[in-house]
């Protein structure tokens, strides 16, 4: 019910905005700063993003939670993807994500809806959020063949000479 409200709330607080916005200003003044909020937009998320996915490679390298660079890269994305659509409010949400103490808060307020019990990396650590790093057991990887036992020989292989058999 709350996505089918936000699909048709969204565009008619979006047209009642360019109504009311092209009213006051003109036609290519508005067309002008939607365009020049994509461009920024684009621009902005590009260079959160890298700095986002800097500090992800950094909590995967030093085996940190990856939680919250994750988080903020997912709204990072979805910030881009407000600020590409057309419009004055998807603008205005777009970059109040792009904003990092929006962005924290969001987060935080996830964070408290939710609880994450551990978490797992490849490799075969894996880390508990209430005791800490803990191992999944006694797992060594490694490669096999199997080799079947012969049977006994019963006469002399003839690679040593034992006693005079003659």
């Amino acid at each position: 019910m709350l996505l089918f409200l936000a699909f048709v709330l969204v565009p008619l607080i979006e047209i009642a905005l360019f109504i009311q916005i092209g009213g006051a200003i003109g036609l290519w003044p508005t067309l002008a700063i939607v365009i020049l909020t994509a461009i920024l937009g684009t621009w902005l998320v590009r260079t959160q993003g890298l700095m986002t996915l800097s500090r992800l490679q950094k909590s995967f390298a030093e085996l940190d939670d990856p939680t919250e660079p994750l988080a903020h890269g997912a709204m990072i994305l979805i910030a881009g993807a407000l600020l590409l659509t057309p419009g004055f409010f998807t603008d205005a949400v777009g970059f109040a994500l792009l904003a990092p103490p929006v962005r924290q808060a969001v987060f935080r307020w996830i964070r408290s809806r939710m609880t994450v019990t551990h978490f797992h990396m490849g490799g075969g650590m894996a880390y508990d959020m209430r005791h800490g790093p803990f191992d999944d057991g006694d797992v060594i990887d490694g490669e096999f063949e199997e080799i079947r036992p012969r049977r006994p020989r019963q006469d002399p292989s003839g690679w040593v000479s034992g006693p005079d058999r003659r």
